[in-house]
């Protein structure tokens, strides 16, 4: 996560303060981040903790949607209070409202999750930066993704975020042909499309690195990712890493922009959300500014 300082309370549109929450969560119980009426999901665990403390229904905006199964170490999050709200946290204790809010959040969230207690933890609370959008104010976001490529390297105890594959991969030709989708392009083959939505993005990073436990760690780096993005791009780099397609097919997939049978999805339990990154407090708004205009 960003280390950040505290930031002076600054009013936002129509009197609110802006309060950004830094979170992480084992995604396996849940049916991904975003609500869906009738399903457990992380964003509705945390809406109504939220509401329980404030005593009216809160709607927070996330960095980054997950999908379901998904896990995330450095999400991050932003909702707005009332500044009568901010400063009643404390309760009439000595208490900085931002410590008040973390402690509070926490006790509201084991009541929400119950038997799931620990499943989202909440790290740090407080005032946003003025300017700070958790969505658009965002330069990147980076994930992780573990790869077993053989049974010998099986661990049952990491199973719940490893993807076990059969068969051995060649590192190396993933690497190769994962570079030329580097840069600003159209991902529309790699990813479910929103009605809507622009599917061009800048990925920064993709790479494939095998650890001294033999086990494969993926990263993806991009300003931001389109719908299932991620996996599909780790799904069909380990089609060219089981030797199934050569390196250049990972470009000539991206050129065609389009998706059909080979548009292969890894499992999304092993994808981790490790962390968001954003520019210097001066430089929030025009960050944001410029993001939703891209988007649009």
């Amino acid at each position: 996560m960003n280390e950040r300082k505290p930031a002076a309370p600054v009013m936002g549109g129509g009197g609110f303060l802006r309060v950004r929450l830094d979170l992480s969560y084992d995604g396996a119980p849940f049916s991904g981040w975003a609500l869906q009426p009738g399903l457990q999901t992380v964003q509705g665990s945390l809406e109504q903790a939220l509401a329980l403390l404030f005593q009216r229904p809160v709607r927070v905006t996330v960095a980054g949607r997950t999908d379901a199964g998904v896990h995330a170490r450095g999400q991050v999050v932003h909702l707005d209070v009332s500044e009568a709200e901010w400063l009643a946290l404390p309760r009439g204790h000595e208490l900085d409202p931002a410590v008040a809010l973390l402690r509070r959040l926490r006790g509201a969230l084991s009541r929400i999750l119950g038997e799931l207690t620990g499943a989202v933890e909440v790290h740090d609370a407080g005032l946003a930066p003025e300017g700070f959008d958790a969505r658009f104010s965002a330069l990147w976001r980076r994930y992780s993704y573990r790869i077993a490529d053989g049974p010998q390297r099986w661990d049952p105890v990491l199973r719940g975020i490893t993807l076990w594959h059969k068969s051995a991969v060649d590192v190396d030709a993933m690497n190769e042909g994962s570079q030329a989708l580097l840069g600003l392009n159209d991902f529309r083959s790699y990813c479910k499309p929103r009605e809507g939505a622009t599917t061009v993005r800048e990925l920064q990073k993709l790479s494939f690195a095998r650890r001294p436990d033999g086990v494969i760690l993926a990263t993806v780096q991009a300003d931001a990712f389109c719908h299932n993005m991620v996996r599909s791009l780790v799904g069909s780099a380990l089609r060219v890493g089981e030797g199934l397609e050569s390196p250049g097919w990972l470009l000539e997939r991206l050129l065609e922009r389009k998706r059909d049978a080979k548009s292969i999805l890894a499992a999304p339990h092993p994808l981790v959300l490790e962390e968001v990154a954003y520019p210097s407090d001066s430089e929030l708004l025009a960050r944001a500014e410029l993001t939703r205009a891209r988007r649009e």
